[in-house]
């Protein structure tokens, strides 16, 4: 292992294909409002900087908004979301055999994800993840989110780690930058939810298949 003594990992695009269960509770939204849907491709593109961005972003596509019509809508996309949180979402093909494998090896792992808490752990447990994981950590309002370092460092504090051994693995450019404040090794699942290049970023740092996750060590 790359001195990696514990593995954290975001959730949505990088453990989970939670798209679609937030693309349908984003039309579900739009439509309520009087509003044109939009595609699963566009919500993949607003997925990462958390669930009140990707509502903002829904209506900045769709006419854009007031602070009370970004409040309604968020209280549509959140009561629509929390009824179907893995109608739709499933584990990426590998992800649970890779996670047993490194569960085997000893490595404690953690989740740090920008989707709120209770509903990140929710969705591990209806989706048996949770028994991988000593922390699972999520977005907590008044505190900050991804990309900045917080989250993360928080993340390994409480799994009693240290940065320097320490690998994050996530989908996007908010987990790079994420790691990357934090002082972090980083790997890019590029089989996510990525809507930006990351052009200087080392191709054997990329896997785009879980069933091959030795990527993730030397």
């Amino acid at each position: 292992m790359i001195h990696t003594k514990m593995i954290i990992f975001d959730l949505d695009g990088t453990l989970i294909h939670s798209a679609p269960d937030l693309h349908a509770a984003a039309n579900i939204t739009l439509d309520a409002l009087g509003r044109e849907a939009l595609d699963l491709p566009t919500i993949i593109s607003f997925i990462g900087n958390g669930v009140e961005k990707l509502v903002e972003r829904c209506l900045d596509a769709t006419g854009g908004y007031d602070a009370p019509l970004r409040q309604t809508a968020l209280d549509l996309f959140l009561n629509s979301y929390n009824q179907n949180m893995t109608t739709l979402t499933r584990p990426y093909s590998g992800v649970v055999s890779a996670l047993r494998t490194f569960q085997a090896a000893g490595i404690p792992m953690g989740i740090c994800t920008n989707k709120p808490t209770q509903p990140a752990r929710e969705i591990c447990d209806r989706l048996d993840l949770t028994q991988f994981f000593r922390v699972i950590a999520g977005a907590e309002d008044g505190q900050p989110k991804k990309p900045d370092s917080a989250p993360l460092l928080t993340c390994i504090q409480e799994m009693s780690g240290q940065p320097s051994q320490t690998l994050y693995v996530g989908d996007s450019t908010i987990d790079y930058f994420t790691a990357r404040n934090a002082d972090v090794t980083f790997r890019l699942f590029s089989g996510g939810y990525l809507n930006a290049p990351l052009p200087d970023f080392p191709d054997a740092d990329r896997f785009a298949d879980w069933a091959t996750h030795g990527i993730l060590t030397d």
